[in-house]
């Protein structure tokens, strides 16, 4: 098998493999509108997309973030399965990744519980060596912990990875491990939200790291 240059690619997860926007975006509306009748839209909670739900609900209502947190995990689960989708060609690109020979892993704010309910829908059980979760680390993206675990557990270098995600805290976080970073176009924030954070790469569909992989190796070379 081919020794890459780029070994690995670190995932996150909601967002970026699977659309959890969706799920996401309802269950924070019907938890807020539960306390605060009516003082949020859509537009209101996009900001609440990427963050720890205790970095989001410490913002909303400092008194009451585990309460707040347990009302979303409760709602969230129950509607999971009938509102998450995946993204187009995800599972099919993550196979191709495989086959040539690319590492994977997700790197994620989410509870490891949660993270294999979604893999599951997504049919990717058994796809990625490391899966970081919330309850792996102290800190969370930006922070570099989590990134910096992935590749302590995979025995890899800062310059053999790229940590791909949605969301600028995927893009800051790598920057702050010092690895490489992708940005997803498809990210519900936009592509131009994405683009202030400076990513190495701008990817329009996950195939894209198939040519990103090969054109690494012939810089090496």
């Amino acid at each position: 098998m081919t020794t890459r240059k780029i070994k690995a690619l670190l995932f996150d997860f909601d967002g970026t493999l699977l659309d959890t926007n969706e799920l996401i975006i309802q269950t924070f509306l019907r938890v807020l509108d539960t306390k605060f009748p009516g003082k949020y839209s859509r537009e209101d909670v996009l900001p609440f997309l990427g963050p720890s739900l205790k970095e989001t609900f410490s913002i909303v209502d400092l008194e009451h973030v585990d309460e707040l947190v347990q009302d979303y995990r409760k709602w969230n689960i129950a509607h999971h399965d009938e509102l998450v989708t995946e993204f187009d060609g995800i599972l099919e690109t993550l196979h191709a990744l495989k086959a040539a020979g690319i590492r994977l892993a997700i790197v994620s704010t989410k509870r490891q519980d949660m993270l294999a309910k979604g893999i599951r829908v997504l049919k990717a059980e058994g796809m990625f060596e490391v899966i970081i979760g919330l309850d792996d680390v102290k800190n969370v993206k930006p922070d570099p912990e989590p990134i910096l675990l992935a590749l302590q557990k995979m025995g890899l270098q800062k310059d053999e990875v790229i940590m791909i995600g949605d969301n600028s805290h995927d893009i800051e976080g790598g920057q702050n491990a010092g690895v490489k970073t992708a940005g997803v176009a498809w990210s519900v924030k936009g592509e131009a939200f994405l683009e202030q954070f400076k990513p190495d790469y701008m990817l329009q569909h996950l195939s894209d790291l198939l040519a990103i992989v090969e054109e690494a190796d012939h810089e090496k070379n």
